[in-house]
């Protein structure tokens, strides 16, 4: 006779697969039917257009007037977050073309010139351990951005200013642990996307002197740095967290463990559909472009609600506040193990 737990265990992995063959084929009627625009055109345009607008952005820092250099700081702010955080995001799960030879390009391109962090390390930390075991503690659970020693305030509202100095200074941590040529290249073209922007800014935008011209880098560099940091730690902390050998099948535990935020022009554009609001189509379809996650958002939000499953979505000012009433509880101590009797 066999033990009725293993049957239960096995009539709800079989319903887990149901479900997410049931979702996946939805979403291929899709994919199916759209152009090649929708599947990866509208997001390369974007970050074409990112990528042109920054001679604009290196020229307006050569005027003396405050409101035109303020532009030139905005427009080289936002494009860098747009080539570092949606080229580099969409380029890790490969969805900017269907092509592996120019995935790694790009993934080369966005992640180590521009960002100035390892692309393995990408794969391995967000592809292999956030997406495979998403809200396991000690493998997906987000706890890199948790920083016990830091209070609230100084979290939320100053921690962010160090994005830009500690992203390069973690890629060469992680350095150690890849083969010779691999962080001889990674090391090559981080050390090539600084010294670009650096020289840029002194021969195109006209600064006089180095320390001026790091400013400026440190300043387009955390524009958007606490967006950033907040949206990282909004959609997956304070949601149920589970232990690897309880954790509960695949859909049950992405529609659980994954939030959605509203649609902002701003962030939209710089960060990307999937990584603000199609967070949850995202980690359901991670080689789907920002714009297809878009596209499929009301039919898996409309198949979740009809199967009974939480399609969660939260105001960022509502996550804000119960980040600041509650930052012990997420963001220092060991978050709570959530158990689904039967779903594991």
């Amino acid at each position: 006779m066999e033990p009725a737990g293993r049957r239960l265990c096995r009539h709800s992995r079989r319903g887990d697969e149901s479900l997410q063959g049931e979702l996946e084929a939805l979403v291929h009627d899709v994919v199916k039917a759209s152009s090649w625009w929708e599947r990866h055109g509208v997001d390369c345009a974007i970050l074409a257009l990112s990528l042109l607008a920054v001679p604009a952005g290196l020229f307006c820092l050569r005027f003396e007037n405050v409101l035109v250099f303020a532009l030139g700081i905005t427009i080289l702010g936002v494009s860098h977050y747009t080539l570092t955080v949606k080229g580099s995001h969409l380029a890790t799960h490969g969805a900017l073309t269907e092509s592996k030879r120019w995935s790694k390009i790009w993934e080369l391109f966005f992640l180590e010139v521009c960002t100035g962090f390892t692309a393995e390390y990408a794969n391995y930390g967000h592809v292999k351990m956030r997406h495979g075991y998403t809200n396991v503690i000690g493998m997906g659970d987000s706890s890199t951005w948790r920083l016990p020693c830091l209070n609230r305030y100084v979290y939320m509202f100053l921690a962010p200013f160090l994005i830009p100095i500690i992203t390069p200074l973690v890629a060469l941590k992680r350095l150690r642990d890849v083969e010779v040529w691999t962080a001889l290249r990674t090391l090559g073209l981080i050390s090539l996307g600084l010294y670009s922007h650096y020289w840029l800014l002194l021969n195109v935008s006209g600064f006089k002197s180095p320390r001026s011209a790091l400013a400026c880098m440190f300043a387009t560099r955390s524009l958007l740095a606490h967006p950033y940091l907040h949206v990282n730690i909004f959609q997956h902390i304070g949601l149920p967290m589970f232990s690897l050998d309880k954790k509960p099948l695949r859909v049950h535990m992405l529609s659980l463990g994954v939030l959605n935020l509203p649609r902002s022009p701003v962030l939209d554009w710089a960060f990307g559909h999937s990584i603000v609001s199609c967070h949850v189509e995202h980690h359901f379809f991670p080689r789907l472009s920002d714009n297809m996650c878009l596209k499929v958002k009301p039919v898996v939000s409309h198949f979740l609600q009809e199967k009974q499953l939480p399609y969660n979505e939260d105001s960022y000012l509502a996550r804000f506040r119960l980040f600041l009433s509650c930052y012990e509880e997420l963001m220092v101590h060991t978050p709570p193990i959530t158990e689904l009797v039967g779903l594991q």
